[in-house]
């Protein structure tokens, strides 16, 4: 998976092939500029700037890469188009080199080939880098970006609670962390009745995985995710099409992996709590039932309106432990509903927040971090669209309207009164293929809550 240190090189100003950025704004003017070779080349190719464009072109000294950035601005992705477009080789690029244009350099040269025969045959392409101390931080965050396409792209036989169990004892091993598993029947001993009542079901037994992190006296912060490994909808079997993709419903569990191994390799100031509720929601005769109703390790009772609404359900266990510490804060990731990709598709994660100072913060995080989240409302009078007769509440709303802001407002009972508190609704999923981004899972806000735990916490 890694591998990343060697596409980046101090430039120490080595002979190496130029990458140019070209503006749209400018594409007619530098078309105009070029020799008579080259600027044959770029007309016929009509070549206007347009992002993610790359053409090789003829030079005075070889060739060069002219590299299209739209409106001019470099970006996460600006380089990755030239990664995939290029021949091994050593690079330069001409102009100012953002920090976090470095990401996309990197990311269009990963490639998950666990399943595949035979690797990449190009070759590495490696640019040379003004400033070390950026080139080192890109290399650590283009390993968690993917270790979160790994982990999604998994196939379920082969990642399933104890998979994830061992990739979390991993990382641990690795910052000397501490790590307990409450599994299986121990669950409902130990006060998490919902996540084995979503889990019971499959031999793969359910389990809470807690990773702590940290010298004490530092402000506490809660990590909280899904890890549902398998969701075919339960007793509410999902159709073929929609279960196709369900291997990726541990897409929380893989950001938390992700942002817990950022923390402690950038050694924030931070006491680290990361708990995450695995299970695989499966079809048997154990499997939970529409009408059933469940207790939470909270005290409060839930009827079962769908079983395809389980997420919420270990994530209100979840949740409801990390709030008996007295976390600083609590940011909880999750693949949770369709609704919200709906409402802002494949791209866009939805925020959801109890906290204006919260808010503020993790979208200012997100601007700088080029790693998008749009917030949407808390609108606490659709708490009604999910009210039961028999239980405190149903974990689904009788009508479909607003699904991603009840699955929220389903969440924030099982968070304490007070605490600042930030929920993510993500695909953690690319549906089509873009330079640097090939089809498959994606590390969604990943680096927007990353830069916020620095910046809140005195990094």
């Amino acid at each position: 998976m890694t591998g990343f240190e060697a596409l980046l090189q101090p430039d120490r100003g080595e002979a190496a092939i130029a990458i140019r950025p070209v503006a749209a704004a400018a594409a007619e003017a530098f078309r105009a500029g070029l020799s008579g070779a080259a600027r044959a080349a770029a007309e016929g190719a009509g070549f206007a700037g347009k992002e993610d464009e790359a053409l090789v072109l003829p030079g005075d000294d070889g060739w060069f890469l002219a590299l299209g950035t739209g409106d001019g601005a470099c970006h996460r992705w600006t380089l990755a188009a030239a990664a995939a477009r290029l021949p091994a080789g050593l690079y330069r690029f001409e102009g100012e080199l953002p920090e976090v244009a470095l990401h996309g350099w990197l990311m269009a040269q990963h490639r998950f080939e666990r399943y595949r025969k035979a690797g990449e045959t190009r070759g590495p392409r490696v640019l040379l880098v003004p400033d070390p101390v950026a080139m080192a931080r890109a290399v650590v965050q283009a390993e968690a970006a993917a270790r979160v396409r790994d982990l999604v792209d998994t196939p379920a036989e082969d990642l399933g609670p104890g998979e994830l169990e061992a990739e979390i004892r991993a990382l641990a091993a690795r910052h000397g962390a501490k790590v307990e598993a409450v599994t299986g029947e121990a669950l409902i001993e130990r006060g998490f009745p919902a996540i084995h009542a979503v889990g019971r079901a499959s031999p793969r037994r359910p389990r809470l995985l807690t990773l702590e992190w940290g010298e004490a006296g530092q402000p506490l912060v809660a990590h909280v995710r899904t890890g549902i490994t398998f969701d075919t909808g339960g007793l509410n079997l999902k159709p073929g099409s929609a279960m196709a993709l369900m291997k990726k419903d541990m897409g929380g569990a893989a950001h938390a992996l992700a942002l817990a191994g950022l923390v402690m390799d950038a050694r924030l100031p931070v006491r680290l709590l990361l708990v995450v509720a695995a299970a695989d929601n499966a079809v048997a005769g154990e499997a939970l039932r529409p009408g059933d109703v469940i207790a939470t390790r909270k005290g409060l009772t839930v009827e079962i309106g769908n079983t395809d609404a389980e997420g919420r359900l270990v994530l209100a266990d979840a949740l409801a432990l990390a709030g008996e510490v007295s976390p600083a804060l609590i940011l909880d990731f999750a693949t949770l509903t369709g609704a919200a990709r709906v409402a802002l598709g494949p791209d866009l994660p939805a925020l959801f927040t109890n906290d204006e100072a919260l808010a503020a913060d993790l979208m200012a995080a997100a601007e700088a971090a080029g790693d998008p989240l749009w917030r949407l409302p808390l609108w606490r009078p659709y708490r009604r669209l999910f009210a039961s007769t028999l239980a405190d509440l149903n974990n689904n709303a009788e009508s479909g309207f607003a699904g991603a802001i009840v699955g929220a407002l389903f969440l924030e009972h099982f968070v304490p009164e007070g605490v600042p508190w930030a929920h993510v609704d993500l695909y953690a999923w690319n549906p089509t293929a873009r330079p640097g981004r090939p089809k498959g899972g994606a590390a969604m806000g990943l680096f927007a809550a990353f830069r916020l735990i620095g910046r809140r916490f005195g990094q």
